[in-house]
């Protein structure tokens, strides 16, 4: 796992915003969803439920954290 994709992760998780942890990390919206969609992928489960503009953890994202 890279470091910097779980930072983002946990950053995402404390702050409950992916533009947010975009802000709080100095990258784009883009760049945080591109590593969570890694971590994801590495993970083969999805760590958010991704609801208008509002993320939540999903069980697997909870275990993680």
């Amino acid at each position: 796992m890279d470091n910097q994709n779980l930072k983002a992760f946990i950053t995402v998780a404390e702050l409950g915003s992916f533009s947010e942890a975009a802000d709080r990390l100095y990258l784009t919206q883009s760049a945080i969803s591109k590593r969570i969609a890694q971590l994801e992928q590495q993970i083969g489960k999805k760590l958010f439920d991704r609801i208008a503009r509002q993320v939540s953890l999903t069980e697997a994202g909870s275990e993680l954290l």
